[in-house]
């Protein structure tokens, strides 16, 4: 660089360009089991400014790029990861141990890039990934810790994140329109927080999941009743029990209660039959998922029109009122009002000149509502030719239409 500025380093408006910058964040949190030390110094030689704990490695790249490979960094230290780059990538990663979360699960709701899965150990990894250029600016704090929720939900048996990441498949042109819908799991029309957070974060579209949630079932998202509860665990066998406790004060297995969950409801469907919520009602094509999600969004959108009409028609109602009860409250001042504005544009001031005009628009609408604007145009004449050199006053008067 020469130090002098070119035409090429301004922008059509004359302000010097400042270069944007990236923005690249990554986050991975340790859910099961924190980070031992040595762990810790081992990230550490990845980044000299990142935020290490013994439960999460956070950093932001404005310049650079991260050197490790998030899905390496998942198998081996972390439960969680998130991806949110300033062009429009969002990625979001889970580990879950496989004897809680079957592949052959997973793999039902397989959809291309948005939402796949793979096996190593006795861990499943499961990837959710938008990808659409996108100039919004957006921060990537604050998103992991209300996605992670997920992941116990999720082993538990609700599905709901699973069936959302095959639904972004099939927004983003991953799936055939022929291609038929996973199982419904129920509570797609109320989400909550952490599958809501899925949707936003994603960018899932909002029409398209109140298209899916049509045909998901209504009420409590997975579980046994407290009733059903107490029933197996009546039934369950001494040894069971006392195997259990055991297990509970022995192990240092932090999924030992989930476990037990999905045992209790294994158990309860085989001896009383599955539960209907969990498949939802007829099953669609992607294409009809997508025709639906259309109409609702015209549906939403004309209803949205209405409301805005609605609430525009009250606001200028209660301007009128208030304008009116002013009205009301000079009638009879009319004098004094001209006396003013004489005071105010002798001033010969921008701000005097303002307050002028707002009183002669006072005046005239006092005159319109008394049937007196012969009267006013007459005093607004004489208003004229006294200041017909105040050019400044002048164009404020066109300008209110005075």
């Amino acid at each position: 660089m020469n130090g002098y500025a070119t035409a090429q380093d301004f922008e059509p408006n004359g302000k010097i360009k400042v270069p944007v910058s990236e923005y690249q964040y990554y986050e991975f949190q340790a859910l099961d089991r924190p980070l031992t030390p040595e762990q810790m110094t081992e990230l550490r030689r990845y980044s000299s400014r990142a935020q290490i704990t013994p439960t999460s490695f956070i950093n932001v790249y404005n310049w650079g790029d991260f050197k490790g490979d998030p899905m390496q960094w998942v198998e081996r230290y972390f439960d969680a990861f998130l991806y949110l780059a300033n062009w429009g990538s969002r990625w979001f990663l889970l580990r879950v141990p496989i004897r809680l979360v079957q592949p052959e699960t997973a793999a039902i709701y397989r959809a291309g890039d948005a939402m796949w899965h793979r096996t190593k150990g006795e861990y499943l990894f499961l990837s959710f990934r938008f990808e659409e250029e996108d100039s919004e600016y957006a921060e990537g704090a604050g998103w992991l810790g209300s996605l992670v929720p997920l992941r116990t939900a999720l082993m538990r048996g609700d599905h709901r994140c699973l069936y959302l990441g095959w639904l972004l498949g099939a927004q983003q042109g991953e799936l055939r329109d022929d291609t038929l819908e996973p199982p419904i799991p129920a509570g797609l029309g109320k989400l909550g927080a952490a599958p809501h957070s899925m949707v936003e974060f994603l960018r899932i579209d909002p029409d398209l999941v109140a298209a899916a949630a049509e045909h998901s079932a209504q009420g409590p998202v997975f579980g046994l009743s407290k009733t059903d509860i107490s029933k197996w665990v009546r039934d369950l066998p001494e040894q069971d029990k006392d195997a259990v406790l055991r297990r509970m004060l022995e192990d240092d297995d932090p999924h030992i209660v989930t476990e037990l969950r999905r045992r209790a409801r294994r158990e309860f469907q085989a001896a009383n039959g599955p539960d209907e919520r969990d498949h939802g009602g007829p099953r669609r094509n992607v294409g009809e998922l997508l025709t639906r999600a259309q109409e609702i969004a015209k549906d939403r959108k004309k209803k949205e029109a209405k409301r805005r009409a609605r609430e525009k028609a009250k606001r200028e109602k209660e301007q009128a009122e208030r304008r009116n009860r002013r009205l009301e409250s000079l009638r009879g001042k009319e004098a004094d009002l001209w006396g003013k504005v004489d005071q105010l544009i002798a001033m010969q001031r921008a701000g005097p000149y303002d307050e002028a005009v707002s009183l002669l628009e006072d005046l005239r609408d006092l005159a319109r509502m008394q049937d007196q604007e012969p009267e006013f145009s007459h005093q607004m004449q004489g208003l004229h030719q006294r200041h017909t050199t105040k050019t400044a006053l002048i164009r404020r008067f066109h300008k209110a239409k005075l």
